[in-house]
């Protein structure tokens, strides 16, 4: 009978020992937590400036103009038809406008 009672109070310490281990990493997670975002932060404004979109001001205009002739012609000779195809294409491309960055 006495042998009973020692393994009911093992498993008693036991369950006391893990209560007291898991209230531990419950008290210390918030801490914990508090210093891996302060070591983000530190990592984040160590870079640097970064881009605001509040302080950009961009205005670009890009035109394409295009203009194409195709020209087919069609001819039918004594051995059969013969075709003849002509494109021509004219492009012009332009780019305007300005590009500024930082605060206004």
């Amino acid at each position: 009978m006495f042998k009973r009672i020692r393994k009911g109070q093992t498993s008693m310490e036991f369950l006391i020992l893990m209560t007291v281990i898991l209230a531990a990493f419950l008290s210390i997670g918030n801490y914990f937590k508090r210093g891996v975002q302060g070591r983000w932060k530190t990592a984040v404004d160590e870079l640097g400036e970064q881009y605001d979109p509040r302080t950009g001001n961009t205005m670009l205009v890009h035109r394409i103009i295009s203009n194409t002739d195709t020209q087919i012609i069609s001819l039918n000779t004594t051995g059969g038809w013969w075709t003849s195809r002509r494109d021509m294409t004219n492009v012009v491309e332009t780019k305007s406008g300005h590009v500024s960055a930082g605060s206004y």
